[in-house]
């Protein structure tokens, strides 16, 4: 079994930052990719950013240039650092882990997610 448990939602004002974590747990043998996507109600889920094993990143157009996502792999953590957030990116930001099991099965698992939302 694996979990990824989010932290570091909230309440922030326009221009402020915030910090998302998530911890992946359980029977894993290796992370591929990490990633953080949000979700408004009646939208679909939106790919936020990226990063494989090697560092390689991927942002989303809306973000780049104002988010950075990174990670530890000796803690199986990724984190996004959110900055000079607008309104617009208000919503519930999911984590996102694509791995392999100790069982070397290949699985994709979401967090619970957190909300963010930007408001004054």
């Amino acid at each position: 079994q694996v979990q990824l448990v989010e932290s570091g939602g909230g309440l922030v004002q326009p221009g402020g930052s915030l910090r998302l974590s998530c911890a992946a747990s359980g029977s894993i043998f290796s992370i591929n990719a990490m990633g953080w996507y949000r979700q408004i109600p009646g939208k679909e889920r939106d790919l936020v950013a990226t990063i494989t094993d090697d560092g390689s990143t991927n942002y989303a157009a809306s973000v780049k240039g104002r988010f950075t996502i990174s990670r530890d792999n000796a803690k199986n953590t990724v984190y996004l650092q959110m900055n000079s957030l607008k309104p617009d990116d208000t919503a519930v930001y999911y984590c996102n882990a694509d791995l392999y099991t100790v069982r070397f099965a290949r699985m994709n698992y979401w967090g619970q997610g957190t909300q963010v939302t930007v408001s004054s």
